[in-house]
């Protein structure tokens, strides 16, 4: 049996002590490790959250990967390639691409009598997947795109309906300026309105039929501006992209366009950056929480040792050694702090789920991209910070521990 288990479980359940001084000393500790894990498990799950979204939003304007022409710069205005390659074929039986689909863009502008506005057409054809528009769609429907007849049907933001006026069913009138430098005007419709929260985006894109442009830039039917990949997991994005780098190569032919790929973090670096700093404010607060909680237990312990001080004698007496007498003390601490793990977990865990279902905190989606606080509960990352709290504050605990070896047995029996 292992004694020093046994004495830290019977003094952890014993009754008898629920008046003594150590008591509230203790609810202190205990309350002020299970907030600090629900500020650790709110700010980890906030930012997480925040990220994906923000994220996701990102990659449903251009995907995960892009292939596009070598020649092609950071404009809108795209070098043509061929819609029928041969790697594709191979790319769409990997594992880890949900899909693959063309893209086609233009610059233009939309004018009114009060209001001008630029743009980039962006076309899509029948193997687009409309999820990601579907779900931030606010009004009208999609586009029926389809293999036949060219659809003048188009999908504009919120903000470009409410500064440019439009409404579904209305004519949105585009101009664009050729390579001659003459102007070409393209009459659509308004089929439905869309608001994802990420102005920059929704402002910039208007969705339209690939057919469009392909005639705009006197292109064949089947030449394209690119292709657009999306892959099952963010995480495999830098291997995924090498993959499919090295298929696009090893399938390059002979008098055909040269091509290159690009992640979306390279498109957007500035997005990435910004999201990827905010790792830090996870990591400063979970070092102060952290400390915040071992130094409040470390007074629970201290309380607690000198409170017993009279048992660690009679302990040191019968021939207890010092390392083992604070195993005892380690167990006893482990079981505190688990109880205010227990309720950090459950605090946290309800936080986050009413946030989740019933979004109770709202943000401004023109300074955020999003228009409530975003939440992401993952079992790991709980996990993670339950074991993290524990090691790191036991760890801690070991300083105040050091206090037994210098208790005198015969003071200490004399004392009490």
């Amino acid at each position: 049996m292992n004694i020093e288990f046994f004495i830290a479980k019977r003094l952890f359940f014993d009754k008898k002590n629920k008046h003594i001084v150590s008591k509230k000393i203790i609810n202190i500790a205990l309350a002020s490790i299970a907030l600090s894990l629900v500020a650790m498990i709110i700010s980890v799950s906030v930012i997480t959250g925040f990220k994906d979204e923000v994220r996701n939003k990102a990659i449903g304007f251009g995907g995960h990967i892009r292939i596009i022409n070598y020649d092609s710069n950071l404009s809108a205005e795209t070098q043509a390639i061929s819609q029928n390659q041969a790697f594709l074929p191979t790319l769409k039986n990997l594992g880890f691409i949900k899909f693959i689909q063309v893209f086609a863009t233009k610059p233009g502008i939309i004018k009114t009598e009060e209001n001008i506005e630029g743009v980039v057409l962006k076309g899509v054809g029948t193997d687009y997947n409309w999820d990601f528009f579907t779900k931030y769609l606010i009004e009208g429907s999609i586009p029926h795109i389809n293999d036949s007849i060219r659809i003048n049907e188009v999908l504009i933001s919120e903000k470009t309906s409410k500064l440019m006026g439009y409404g579904i069913g209305d004519n949105v009138y585009v101009y664009i300026i050729n390579e001659e430098g003459k102007t070409n005007t393209r009459q659509f419709k308004v089929s439905g309105i869309f608001n994802t929260g990420l102005e920059e985006f929704d402002r910039l894109f208007v969705i339209v039929d690939i057919k469009h442009i392909q005639r705009l830039n006197n292109w064949e039917s089947d030449q394209v501006s690119g292709f657009e990949i999306v892959i099952n997991n963010f995480k495999d994005l830098t291997f995924a992209e090498y993959l499919v780098r090295e298929y696009v190569v090893n399938y390059h032919q002979d008098n055909s366009e040269s091509l290159r790929t690009e992640s979306i973090i390279r498109k957007y670096p500035q997005i990435f950056d910004w999201l990827s700093l905010l790792d830090m404010n996870v990591w400063i607060i979970i070092i102060l929480m952290t400390l915040v909680a071992g130094i409040n237990m470390i007074s629970g312990l201290l309380i607690l040792i000198l409170e017993r001080s009279s048992m660690i004698g009679i302990l040191k007496s019968l021939g207890s050694p010092d390392h083992s007498i604070r195993k005892v003390f380690l167990y006893l601490s482990g079981f505190l702090i688990s109880r205010g793990l227990l309720w950090g977990n459950v605090i946290g865990v309800l936080f986050i789920l009413i946030q989740k279902y019933f979004k109770l905190m709202p943000l401004d989606a023109t300074s955020y991209y999003v228009s409530h606080v975003p939440v992401n509960l993952s079992i790991i990352h709980l996990a993670v910070l339950n074991i993290g709290t524990m090691v790191a504050v036991l760890l801690m605990l070991l300083i105040p521990g050091s206090i037994i070896s210098k208790i005198s047995p015969e003071k200490t029996i004399r004392f009490d």
